[in-house]
């Protein structure tokens, strides 16, 4: 600490003293004290005899130490030798003992605070902490072992250090073994089961450890040793060689002329004999019981009394012994025989003045040493060298001095020694104070936080000496002058946690409760008196906060954890726990006031937004937050658990929350005026993550704090809206992604950017929703599932969007069409090969766009499948299943989603006249508005149109359909062919179940529609069947369009015509070898000779055909050429364009077309009504199976083309090749095989329909893949089927047909019945009352009137 800290804290005046001690009083006391110093150590005239006398003194100390100390450890254990049983001590030893040198070493214990004692414990620390020594300890746990460890590694270290010149070294060995000793027996206190043997015995090593001769009180050997003998009549009688007596004079600032007169008075009284004297009143007063220097009502126990007697009359005797060795004059008389145990160089000393040998101790004797302590590094009962032998000579020595009365009749002690102690030590502190102030220091001078001088040091000791003033009230005294001047800012801070440094020093050596009563109140008293300051000093620093820092509460935290550790407050009730709730009060009331005054500051900003200053306000508190647990990451007291943090967040982040609350109506209303409102509504979501930040804060800071603050409740209104906004954003969306896109191919998916464009689009809502991280999981789920919704709707959107623009490219307009298109060498074939009279087929060709647009949809399904992984939507809807549903107020009203697929017509009639008159039919779905809700394709050029095209609709009620067929037009209004009506009634299709619906159009025909319905649910998993059931069906009618222009010309090539004219004409001819190379260079290898062929075997029954010998596989293979060429042309913009998966698909379509084209050419459909087709003859049918294997091998390539031969020989397959086996059989043999295989198969699987296919199963690809592989292990194997086809083209079958499709029919209904009856039974109970009655159908609403398409 430098002077100039000092002078800003010091008051420069003097301050008068509350004791009743006059100055001339303790003046008069405190010459005597110094004088009789000098008569006891006096100073030669001759130099020369000064220097033999300090020569001799020297040595003679030196050796009469030496001759009292212990050379061989083997001493210290000699009465052990003889046989004594050996005692272990405990196993958590070596556990405490290790901590205690750890913490000795590093500086952390005041009681071993010097160098040399830390080294010496360090190095042992080294080999306590060795393996194969704690080994070694373990197995044995002999305590002198330990001892001798110790005492081997202090000689090494003692030897060694350059201060202990000469034989010093072997004086501290005994020291430093003593503390060792001591240091065992303080861990012996934290160990439990300690044997009383072993305590003993530390006991008795520790006093024989003990120097015979007494320590001084002073805490130094300071001048006043009387060693030497010096005659009398050579003495200085100069005041200059007064050391004491100077630093007294000037003490009181007295000339060294009135201190020589002073002198001169003092010496007719103040005489050694006198000084002799005094001890033996106070030995006298100790045994009789008089009040000083004390008496049994002093001490709480008996035990602290014998402690305090026993010490204090060994050194009273001790000191007694050195007066009579240094001057034996003193000794004449019968009251001054001295002790026979004394020894020859012994010294003056006491409990209460131990000189120490450093300069760190507060009593370090020399004028040059500024640095102190205000304790010995000795304690008290090293002194204690006197054996009971020696007290009781003593004892009978000083009762036989009758003339010595007892009660306070002193020479060098005053009338109350404590209060002069006091008084004289506030003197000297002043002193001192006004020394470090004077010019002669400079500013940036070190000064001690002692602040006593040496040479006071060296007065206080001597008179403490003789006035018999003991440690703790030393120690106690000084700790409440220091304080009294803090408080009267003189001193520093800084120098409280020193004068309490010397308050543990002496509590280390002397417990508390063997103190003195009187000293043990004192240091409670002045206790309270500081945990009242700091207490308060603590509660005035609390109003920085936010900006308090560590540093500047840090001094007083550690005075307040000292006294609070000393236990002193609660025994002299002191209420801590209501001291340390006002100071805690005091944070609250500071961080309220802070949060009211930025909370105006911040409102009072201008601006419309009203959720800025709530935003920055939340910005405060965290980084009010943060700074202060960053400072204060530990509570301050950990007694008291003074948490500045929690109590600043548990203030204000409440006030928040309740201001928060108050703007709640105000923030909704500015958050929704108009497009642009005052609070967008991305700072509401921002103050939503700021405030769910602060509640998590709020409750790891406070976690039994409780904020009643419903955060889903406040928001959710806001996350609402956002999504109605989403909802009416995504059609923009949509079509912004669609309007960017060129439709070109883009990566290896051959997909372009409007699909990455539109799912970036809806990632970005989904990815908003996970990081509001809602608290809620189960409104968490409620805002995926609108989000989903709103997701369905934009792919729905989108696929419709993007499959006009499919139609467009499919079906141009007339005018498109312009330009002809490329000729090629197989159109002109084709063009040869067409029958006279009949209209030719025009090969289309694919467009590039096109391809991309079917990429796009599969593309969809996948990133759709990823979106629904992402949402974590099997979670979400589990989440949603387990929360009880919440009654609502008002009645809801179910909805039915109604899936009807439009499938086929028949009978229909052509408009006009003539009888190769073709249709170019639609179909639409209109209600009873009139209002369009489906549209299929157009089918062209045929009376028995397949549309195979799926809607959903969605309804509340029953409501009325009309299936309008239509005729189109190239120019104006479309042709009605003929009309229909279906009511879609949910109580009526309530069995889940597929229905085919015949209806007879109002003209003639009839059409096919398959009804299917299940409940319409508000459900994430729903709305994303919904959105993969859109693509499915977006790509499965873009891929029938596809297959639809590709399908009249595989007619064309594989028709009847061809066949007949093939069989006629065996003319031309076909390289079928370089047709195979072309479809093989296209997919990277020669095609070769396929083994995995189905063969079916011909009945053993049947004559073997004889194959025509006029055609040759060639010929054969040159009238389905321009076929060939036609899928040669079309491959290549499938390989560029399509994906490989979506490739695979289409041509596994033209595949299984190719097979129904096959079928027709041998078949007719199943139907009741006979058949005019005619069966094909032997040649022909085996025309058609070359046929059959020439594609298959064209489309497989050698497991190189675009169709694995698994989906090549599928069930279709496998079923046309069945054909052939039956097509030779006679009639009633065919009658026969189908009744029985019939039978059969409804033994085996009876055809019980199965519930229609829900959108819960399309929900994602995996649901998707199971369901398929599903239908796919369920399917029949039935040629029964196939046998009554064939048998319509037999005559005279019609009748037993229809028997047979009725027969199937009425089977299957029946076991339908039962099935429907057991669920109904099995449903009855918790269904009772639901529908008891289907009721009628509504009536028929009146017919729309007919509008435009």
């Amino acid at each position: 600490m430098s002077r100039r800290s000092y002078a800003g804290s010091v008051h420069h005046e003097r301050r008068g003293s509350k004791f009743r001690v006059s100055d001339e009083d303790l003046m008069n006391y405190v010459f005597r004290v110094a004088y009789l110093s000098y008569q006891l150590q006096p100073k030669p005239v001759e130099v020369h005899a000064e220097e033999e006398a300090k020569t001799s003194d020297y040595s003679a100390r030196i050796q009469g130490a030496l001759h009292n100390s212990i050379f061989s450890i083997g001493d210290l254990f000699k009465d052990l030798r003889d046989g004594q049983k050996s005692v272990k001590f405990p196993k958590d030893l070596l556990k405490v003992l290790e901590q205690k040198l750890q913490n000795i070493a590093m500086g952390k214990d005041p009681a071993y605070s010097d160098q040399l004692t830390r080294r010496t414990m360090a190095v042992f620390y080294g080999q306590v902490k060795d393996e194969n020594f704690r080994r070694q300890m373990k197995e044995n746990r002999k305590i002198e072992e330990l001892i001798l460890m110790f005492a081997t590694n202090a000689t090494n270290v003692l030897k060694k250090e350059p201060s202990l010149a000469g034989d010093g070294w072997k004086l501290e060995v005994n020291n430093h073994i003593a503390y060792f000793i001591r240091l065992l027996r303080e861990c012996m206190r934290q160990v439990s089961h300690v044997p009383p043997e072993l305590t003993a015995r530390l006991d008795m090593y520790a006093a024989k450890l003990t120097p015979s001769q007494a320590p001084s009180d002073s805490g130094y050997d300071s001048s006043s040793t009387r060693d030497s003998m010096v005659s009398p009549k050579r003495v200085s009688q100069n005041i200059s060689d007064m050391p004491l007596l100077l630093t007294a004079a000037h003490l009181f600032k007295l000339p060294e002329s009135a201190i020589q007169q002073e002198m001169q008075e003092l010496g007719k009284y103040c005489t050694p004999k006198a000084a002799l004297t005094d001890l033996k009143t106070c030995l006298k007063n100790i045994n009789a019981g008089a009040a000083f220097p004390g008496r049994r009502e002093d001490f709480e126990s008996e035990a602290a009394w014998q402690y305090w007697r026993t010490l204090e009359t060994s050194h009273l005797s001790q000191l007694m012994l050195v007066m009579v060795q240094i001057n034996p004059e003193i000794a004449k008389g019968p009251s001054s025989t001295p002790p026979p145990s004394a020894g020859p160089n012994g010294r003056p000393g006491s409990i209460y003045s131990q000189r120490s040998t450093r300069p760190d101790s507060f009593y370090a004797a020399g004028t040059s040493q500024r640095h102190a302590s205000i304790s010995s590094r000795h304690s008290l009962h090293h002194s204690n060298s006197i054996t009971a032998d020696d007290f009781g000579n003593i004892g009978e020595e000083v009762d036989g001095d009758e003339d010595i009365p007892v009660g306070h009749h002193f020479t060098f002690i005053p009338p109350n020694p404590r209060k002069y102690y006091k008084r004289l030590l506030e003197h000297c502190l002043l002193a001192d104070l006004e020394a470090m102030l004077s010019p002669s220091v400079g500013d940036d001078d070190e000064v001690s936080l002692g602040i006593l001088s040496g040479t006071h040091i060296e007065l206080i000791n001597e008179v403490a000496l003789r006035w018999r003033i003991g440690q703790p009230y030393r120690v106690t005294c000084f700790l409440d002058l220091v304080r009294q001047f803090y408080e009267r800012n003189e001193v520093p801070l800084e120098c409280i946690p020193e004068a309490l440094q010397n308050i543990q020093k002496v509590l280390s050596e002397v417990e508390l409760e063997k103190w003195p009563m009187q000293d043990h109140d004192y240091l409670a008293q002045v206790y309270g008196s500081l945990f009242s300051i700091f207490l308060s000093s603590l509660y005035h620093a609390m109003e920085a906060i936010p900006n308090l820092k560590q540093s500047e509460v840090a001094p007083y935290i550690h005075i307040l954890e000292v006294v609070r550790a000393s236990g002193l407050l609660e025994k002299y009730d002191v209420d801590v726990a209501a001291r340390i709730a006002d100071v805690q009060e005091q944070v609250r009331t500071v961080a309220a006031r802070y949060y009211g005054q930025k909370r105006e500051e911040l409102h009072a900003t201008p601006g419309v937004n009203k959720a800025l200053p709530h935003l920055l306000m939340t910005d405060e508190i965290e980084k009010a937050a943060k700074l202060l647990d960053k400072r204060f990451p530990e509570p301050l007291l950990g007694y008291a658990q003074l948490d500045i943090v929690s109590l600043v967040v548990d203030i204000q982040v409440p006030h928040f929350i309740m201001d928060l609350d108050d703007s709640r109506k105000r923030l909704f209303e500015d958050s929704m005026n108009g497009p642009t409102p005052d609070v967008p509504i991305q700072d509401i979501f921002a103050l939503y993550r700021r405030t769910k930040t602060l509640l998590a804060m709020h409750k790891a800071f406070v976690p039994n704090g409780e904020i009643q603050f419903d955060l889903g409740g406040f928001f959710q209104p806001y996350v609402q809206q956002w999504l109605v906004n989403t909802d009416n954003k995504t059609a923009q969306w949509v079509q912004a992604a669609i309007d960017a896109d060129k439709f070109q191919p883009e990566g290896s998916e051959g997909h372009s950017s409007s699909i990455i464009d539109l799912f970036d689009s809806l990632r970005s809502p989904i990815t908003f929703l996970e990081e509001l991280e809602w608290s809620d999981e189960y409104q968490e789920a409620r805002f995926f599932t609108s989000l989903s919704k709103t997701i369905s709707k934009a792919i729905d959107q989108y696929c419709r969007s993007v499959e006009e623009l499919f139609m467009t490219e499919m079906f141009p307009r007339p005018t498109d069409h312009l330009q002809p298109q490329k000729s090629s060498a197989w159109l002109e074939r084709a063009r040869q090969l067409a029958a006279v009279g009949e209209k030719k087929v025009e090969a289309f060709t694919f467009q590039p766009e096109s391809c991309v647009k079917l990429n796009n949809v599969e593309a969809a399904r996948r990133l759709l499948d990823q979106m629904y992984v992402q949402m974590q939507a099997d979670k979400k809807a589990e989440v949603l299943q387990q929360v009880p549903p919440v009654p609502e107020k008002a009645e809801r009203t179910d909805r039915f989603l109604f899936t009807a697929k439009i499938c086929i017509a028949e009978g229909l009639v052509p408009l006009d006249t003539s009888p190769s008159s073709k249709l170019d039919t639609f179909v639409t779905l209109s209600d009873e508005q009139g209002h369009r809700l489906a549209k299929t394709r157009t089918i062209y050029e045929t009376l028995s149109p397949r549309w195979d095209e799926t809607f959903d609709i969605s309804v509340e009620k029953p409501l009325w359909l009309m299936v309008s067929v239509r005729d189109r037009a190239l120019v104006g209004k479309h042709d009605t062919v003929g009309r229909a009506y279906i009511c879609l009634d949910p109580r009526r299709y309530g069995d889940f179940l597929t229905h085919d619906q015949w209806m007879d159009l109002d003209s003639t025909g009839r059409i096919l529609l398959r009804i299917s319905m299940e409940g319409e649910k508000d459900d994430l998993q729903f709305y994303f069947g919904r959105a993969f059931r859109s693509l499915k069906r977006a790509e499965s009618d873009m891929v029938r369009v596809f297959i639809d222009k590709v399908s009249p010309f595989i007619r064309q090539c594989l028709s009847r015509t061809v066949l007949k004219t093939l069989v006629k004409s065996a003319s031309g001819s076909i390289d079928y070898n370089k047709a195979l190379g072309n479809v093989t260079a296209l997919f990277g290898q020669a095609l070769g000779q396929n083994n995995a062929e189905v063969m079916i075997p011909l009945p053993q029954s049947e004559k073997p055909r004889i194959r025509p010998e006029a055609l040759t596989d060639m010929e054969i293979e040159q009238a389905i050429a321009p076929l060939f060429d036609y899928l040669d042309a079309i491959l290549p913009t499938f390989n560029t364009y399509l994906s490989e998966s979506t490739k695979e698909m289409v041509m596994t379509r033209v595949w299984k077309e190719i097979l129904n084209v096959i079928e027709g050419l041998l078949i007719p459909p199943l139907s009741d009504i006979s058949s005019d087709m005619k069966p094909l003859s032997d040649k022909e049918v085996d025309i058609v199976f070359k046929w059959l294997k020439f594609l298959r091998d064209y489309f497989y390539a050698g497991g190189e083309g675009p169709v694995p031969l698994e989906s090549l020989q599928n069930q279709k397959y496998r079923d046309v090749l069945s054909i052939r086996l039956y097509y030779d059989w006679h009639t009633d043999a065919l009658m026969e095989e189908c009744v029985r295989m019939m039978q059969q198969s409804l033994r085996a699987s009876p055809a019980v329909k199965k519930r229609a296919k829900s959108v819960y199963q399309q929900r994602n690809l995996g649901t998707i893949k199971k369901r398929k592989k599903e239908k796919q292990e369920e399917k029949e194997v039935n040629n029964g089927e196939t046998i009554l086809r064939i048998l319509r083209m037999r005559p005279g079958t019609s009748d037993f047909i229809a028997q047979q499709l009725h027969a199937m029919t009425s089977l299957q209904a029946e076991r339908e019945a039962q099935e429907q009856e057991a669920a109904r039974r099995k449903a009855a109970r918790p269904r009772q009352g639901q529908h008891p009655s289907v009721p009628a159908i509504p009536p028929l609403p009146p017919l729309p009137p007919k509008s435009p398409v």
